[in-house]
């Protein structure tokens, strides 16, 4: 089993930054990857980015590549998702997930355990 619990959102001006963060609890954190998902209000939910379980291979969607750097500490058993240049449509409550396995996979029922969410407002 995993505990996932996301933080690290809020309010931010465009072209502004934040850093989230995933910290998990369980053993078997080091053998899982792991994902961001994010759901814009009224949206369905969407691959945001990915990062395999040693941490060598990352995946992004094109809406943020550039933008956003996916990253892991596994001895602190934390994701992060570094957000820069952030606009207005990057709005959405972003979810953490890990998946059972190490490869990293864009939909979302791949991934067995989520976190709460937390809300990020980019204004204009």
């Amino acid at each position: 089993q995993v505990q996932l619990v996301e933080s690290g959102g809020g309010l931010v001006q465009a072209g502004g930054s934040l850093r989230l963060s995933c910290a998990a609890s369980g053993r078997t954190f080091t053998m899982r990857a792991m994902g961001w998902f994010r759901q814009p209000p009224g949206k369905e939910r969407d691959f945001v980015a990915g990062i395999s379980r040693s941490g060598v291979t990352t995946s992004y969607a094109d809406s943020v590549k550039g933008r956003f750097t996916i990253s892991r500490d596994n001895a602190k058993n934390t994701v992060y998702l570094q957000m820069n240049s952030l606009k207005p449509e990057d709005t959405a409550v972003y979810y953490c997930a890990a998946r059972e396995g190490s490869n990293i996979y864009a939909t979302s029922h791949e991934y067995a355990y989520w976190g709460q969410g937390t809300q990020v407002t980019v204004s204009s």
